[in-house]
């Protein structure tokens, strides 16, 4: 496995499209000790495999009937139904893994990485294990993650994080949250334009 360059991983982080967002994040310093992807896998807390497994299984079971006749409609609204109850149940069994001891504020993320707030400086290159919650949008996801950048802005720092090893199935889901995050913004703006217009 070769080593990349610190101007590598930041390209790795902007290969994917980020959006400004508030969020809780956990993070623990962690030493070399994972070193492989199925290391990484076995160290995964059962709640984070549990909800990626509980979000595939639904996807997989919803997109067939989707083509099907409007009379499949009701059939289709009851289990999205069924899906919101386990989405709730999903998202309170992962509300207990979030530590307030080791939490921080999360500002933006995508597909290549984050970037959270802290007092105190963390050291580039320093691996970091991270616990990313989203539960607003039904996402929460378990990565490692490498300090890529740290950026001094006021009197705190603005670090900027790369994904050193993230089930892509992690990745996917919050690329499609930051979309999905970006669509509601915009509709925001949207109406909010309108709303001037009619005063006018």
């Amino acid at each position: 496995m070769t080593t990349k360059s610190l101007e590598e991983k930041l390209a790795q982080y902007h290969e994917f499209f980020a959006i400004e967002h508030n969020f809780s994040i956990n993070l623990v310093s962690i030493s070399s000790n994972i070193k492989s992807y199925e290391q990484f896998i076995a160290h995964m807390p059962m709640p984070f495999k549990l909800a990626s497994e509980v979000s595939t299984i639904d996807q997989a079971a919803l997109r067939p009937l989707q083509g099907l006749s409007s009379s499949a409609g009701q059939l289709v609204d009851f289990l999205n139904l069924q899906s919101q109850k386990i989405d709730l149940l999903i998202g309170y069994i992962l509300s207990q893994q979030d530590d307030d001891e080791s939490r921080f504020k999360g500002i933006e993320f995508g597909g290549g990485g984050i970037k959270f707030i802290s007092d105190q400086a963390i050291e580039v290159e320093q691996l970091i294990e991270m616990k990313i919650f989203l539960l607003d949008e039904n996402c929460a996801v378990y990565c490692i993650g490498e300090v890529i950048e740290s950026q001094k802005i006021n009197n705190t720092y603005h670090q900027k994080v790369t994904f050193h090893f993230i089930r892509e199935e992690d990745r996917e889901s919050l690329v499609r949250t930051s979309l999905h995050i970006q669509s509601k913004q915009l509709q925001k703006l949207a109406q909010q334009r309108n709303n001037e217009h009619d005063k006018k």
